[in-house]
Formats: C-alpha cells, structure tokens, sequence
C-alpha cells in the first residue's frame, strides 16, 4: 500500500479519535454530574423539583445560549470552544438528573444501552458509506424543526400517544443525523488537507454529543411510556 495513503488513513485515524475523545469527555462529564444529583445531591434535587423550578427554565435558556456560542467558538477555532462545551455537558448532566429521576434504574438502562448501540451502527455505517449523505442530513434538519414545533404544539394538548409518536421519529432523525456527522469527520479532514484545527474538532464533537443525548432521551421516552 502506498505510503501517502497509510500516512492519510493514519491521519484521519487520529482526528476521529480527537473528536470522539471530546465526545466522551461531554457524555463523561455529563453521565457524572447527573449521577452525583441523584445520589449525593439528591435531597436538592427534590428541592429543586418541589420549590424552584424556575431554576430549571433558567439553567434551559443557558444551556441555548452555551450550545451556540461553543459552536460559534468552535467554528473562529477559539481556544474557549472546549472550555464552553465542556460546561455545556456539566450544566446538561445537571438538567438531565431531574427528567432521569422520572423514570425507573431499569428504563434509564435500557435507554442507554439502547442509545449506545443504535449510536454505535450509524456511527459506523457513517464512517464506512460511501455515497454523501449531505442531501439526507439537510433533510434531517428540516424534519428535525418541524418535530420541535410539534413538541411545542404537544405541551398544549399533552397527548401521550402524540409524545410516543414524536419520540419515535426522533430516534429515527437522529440515527440518520449520527451518520451524517460521522461522515461530515471524515469530509472535514479532507477538505483541509489534513491540517484541522482543534475547533473543528469540537464542533464535531458537540453535534455528535447532542446526537447521542436526544437520542437517549426519545428512548427515555418510549421506554418509560408506562413508568
């Protein structure tokens, strides 16, 4: 095998394995915080839950606001881009512990595994296809909005079955969009050549961290539909 295209592979080996490193720090750091709240910190929680849950609006709209200047930190390759993504995933595990403790140990488990798995295939389906997914995942994002609005529209009429539904196609957007950022890793190193700053790295890893989360959280709710 020609030397130049083992030095690429090699290359583009070692971005993947950057930007997923980012990712499980996000998951990691996410997964830990909101463990520590529902064990160690559990009596606030249910303060939080029974007397101050405007804390939790508050915590949603800056959780907004940190999502989308990491990416735009990320997309100038600021060296703030990590740091701010990093307390992203410290303020999600926050948020996260109290829609967590609405469901059984056994649900929680069987969302993440399932969330773990399902991330895995397209993961790998994105790393090895071929043809560019770009059409599809553009598409996804269309789909992606319209099913935002019909959360909104379900908060409403809080129908069981509408939220079953919609959690259902979710996982299905997100399986696509889990390829597709997969696949945008490997376009990313190629377009520049192989020379990547670290900003895009974490911009990749924050779409791919989000891709997991709402993913665990469609099958926490599918799952837990009986709880």
């Amino acid at each position: 095998m020609n030397q130049t295209i083992i030095q690429e592979r090699s290359g583009l080996n070692q971005f993947y394995a950057k930007v997923y490193a980012f990712v499980g720090l996000g998951i990691g750091l996410s997964a830990l915080v909101s463990g520590l709240m529902l064990t160690t910190f559990q009596d606030l929680l249910v303060q939080i839950m029974m007397n101050a849950r405007v804390w939790l609006i508050v915590a949603g709209f800056v959780e907004v606001a940190l999502v989308y200047v990491a990416s735009s930190m990320a997309l100038k390759n600021s060296p703030a881009a990590l740091p701010i993504f990093l307390l992203y995933s410290v303020l999600n595990g926050f948020t996260l512990s109290f829609v967590v403790s609405l469901y059984t140990p056994g649900t929680v488990l069987t969302a993440f595994v399932s969330s773990a798995a399902l991330f895995f295939v397209m993961a790998l389906i994105g790393v090895v296809i071929k043809k560019d997914l770009s059409g599809m995942g553009r598409a996804l994002l269309a789909a992606l909005v319209g099913l935002i609005l019909a959360m909104i529209v379900n908060i409403f009429l809080n129908s069981s079955l509408f939220d079953y539904i919609i959690s259902i196609i979710m996982v299905f957007v997100f399986a696509g969009l889990i390829a597709w950022d997969n696949q945008k890793i490997r376009y990313v190193y190629e377009e520049s050549g192989g020379q990547v700053a670290t900003g895009w790295a974490v911009s990749l890893a924050l779409s791919l961290y989000l891709d997991f989360i709402n993913v665990f959280l469609s099958f926490l709710r599918i799952f837990g539909s009986d709880d």
